[in-house]
């Protein structure tokens, strides 16, 4: 039956209570979300002879997320993927944000929204599904970053096999925005290995490339011909070998795809962005979005320190990430899609995880 249950999972950093939230569909998909970090902490599926399936990387234990950990399953703010020499120009006014990665600012800072204990305003079931409802307020000057931002995500799973995440933020003065959910996917389950057999399918005919330093070049470049070409299902393992000099930089996919967008569709449209397989559970991902672009990242910054669910260590490319989103540094980059939030236009997203199995 849908259902959605709540339970106390611990103590955060300030002494806070943590709860966790277990939203079910009654087909045998659930999702396990709790409020530090507005974070996906278990992602359950049936795989094609039933059996479920964890196909998200994540921790048994709170403790294990207040601790350093490349962000498993968090919702990513003020500012997800990079801004170049953590600084930015709006309206005249130059900002400078906390520099948390060589001269950049990523993630939103030292402490961004990832980092920080959400507050529940909604849980419960019915008939289109099983959601919980979060919400958190960034005061103006956060990491550097302008505006008193509120945050609201829900999250809902429904009788579909849908996991959908609905975005919406409101500032009080111009700023800057990108959200995104940093969840390491693995169709064939967590703790089984790496997704270089997992297919891959991103409808975007053009990505940015980037520099040494990870952050877009600015130009748009066609996949043509490239080791960035998924336009037809492809290994995520075929070309990551390959000595490709963007590939190198990254130490493997950490790019961000422009999605074909159809003509004429409405910006709240969410649009067919990814189709994720694995040929060992035959669990098949669909990512539809109403975001611009969709950061490919192959889980390169695992390395073997971290314990998930099934006892095994997370090594490099053991889950991959889709991460929905504005594109990287568009702050400084007046050719890309723009990242401004104003007072009068709220930021309303969607983005949606569809599964089933072939």
């Amino acid at each position: 039956m849908i259902r959605a249950t709540r339970e106390s999972f611990g103590t955060g950093r300030d002494g806070e209570n943590v709860d966790r939230y277990r939203l079910s569909n009654g087909a045998g998909m659930s999702a396990d979300i709790m409020t530090y970090g507005a974070t996906v902490t278990k992602l359950v599926v049936p795989d094609r002879a039933g059996t479920a399936r964890s196909v998200v990387l994540g921790f048994p234990k709170l403790a294990d997320y207040l601790a350093p950990h490349p962000r498993l399953g968090a919702i990513m703010g003020r500012y997800a993927n990079r801004i170049g020499g953590a600084r930015f120009e709006l309206d005249g006014k130059e900002y400078r944000l906390t520099v948390n990665e060589g001269k950049n600012s990523i993630h939103g800072g030292h402490r961004g929204i990832d980092r920080v204990t959400w507050r529940e305003v909604e849980f419960g079931d019915g008939p289109e599904g099983a959601r919980v409802v979060f919400e958190h307020t960034s005061p103006d000057g956060d990491e550097g970053f302008p505006g008193n931002v509120t945050f609201r995500i829900t999250y809902t799973v429904t009788p579909k096999g849908e996991l959908v995440l609905d975005y919406f933020a409101r500032t009080n003065e111009p700023t800057v925005l990108n959200l995104t959910n940093h969840a390491y996917f693995n169709l064939s389950g967590e703790g089984t290995g790496n997704i270089f057999d997992h297919e891959l399918t991103i409808f975007a005919d053009a990505f940015t490339p980037v520099g040494p330093n990870l952050l877009p070049t600015g130009e748009i470049r066609d996949v043509t011909d490239t080791v960035f070409d998924f336009r037809t299902p492809t290994a995520i393992g075929a070309r990551i070998r390959t000595g490709d000099e963007q590939i190198v930089s990254g130490r493997g996919y950490d790019h961000n795809y422009v999605l074909n967008k159809p003509s004429g569709a409405s910006t709240r449209h969410a649009v067919l962005a990814a189709r994720l397989r694995s040929p060992q559970t035959g669990i098949v991902m669909e990512t539809h979005t109403t975001e611009p672009g969709l950061q490919l990242h192959t889980g390169n910054v695992l390395t073997g320190v971290h314990v998930g669910h099934s006892g095994t260590t997370y090594r490099q490319s053991d889950g991959v990430c889709l991460e929905t989103q504005k594109f990287p540094d568009s702050p400084n980059q007046p050719a890309f899609p723009s990242c401004v939030l104003r007072p009068e236009t709220p930021l309303v997203s969607r983005t949606i995880y569809q599964f089933n199995v072939t």
